[in-house]
């Protein structure tokens, strides 16, 4: 995908996720930095610091393998690009998982029923699993990361939503609603 299309087609995902009810009454936002071919989310940050909202990025501690909130002010100062390819802030003010509204989540692809394939370090899935977090989750991606069907772990955490340049895809897999099980239901378009 040429840098044209894949920044037209991150303007056209971010503005549907501006546009879902969780977005707009998110007091606190958790965006990912992107790295290189990954939909770029830096409308989504701008679009949230205008509505006065929380931007929140993730911080990894590669030692004790988890993953954090840091509240941040910009999508470009104070970050750090490791030699792997993840962008991370420096510093900044670490947030309650409990009190972080709606999570945007990067995937090398996702299925239609909201699971995703990441990059096999299992910091999200670890993340999402904590009893604290109760944010919606947005699996964000361009429309050619989607396929039909993906392996499924039992670690894995699958999205709640899907939101593409193409499509917004919602699924029954609210943390809620998984009290013994991980499995994901189909797809209801929106």
């Amino acid at each position: 995908m040429s840098q044209e299309d894949a920044a037209r087609k991150s303007r056209l995902a971010c503005q549907r996720v501006i546009a879902l009810a969780e977005f707009r009454s998110a007091e606190a936002v958790m965006i990912y930095l992107p790295m290189a071919h990954e939909l770029d989310t830096t409308e989504l940050a701008k679009a949230a610091w205008e509505a006065q909202k929380v931007v929140l990025a993730p911080k990894v501690d590669w030692r004790d393998r988890h993953m954090m909130a840091l509240r941040i002010h910009s999508v470009d100062d104070r970050i750090v690009e490791h030699d792997y390819g993840l962008r991370e802030p420096i510093d900044g003010e670490p947030w309650p998982m409990e009190d972080i509204d709606l999570i945007i989540v990067p995937a090398l692809a996702f299925d239609r029923r909201g699971h995703r394939l990441g990059h096999g370090a299992g910091f999200y899935d670890r993340f999402l699993a904590r009893p604290g977090v109760h944010a919606a989750t947005c699996g964000l991606a361009f429309a050619e990361q989607c396929i039909e069907e993906l392996p499924v772990h039992p670690n894995d955490w699958p999205v709640d939503m899907l939101v593409t340049d193409e499509y917004v895809l919602r699924f029954n897999n609210r943390k809620a609603d998984r009290p013994s099980g991980r499995s994901a239901s189909a797809a209801a378009p929106e």
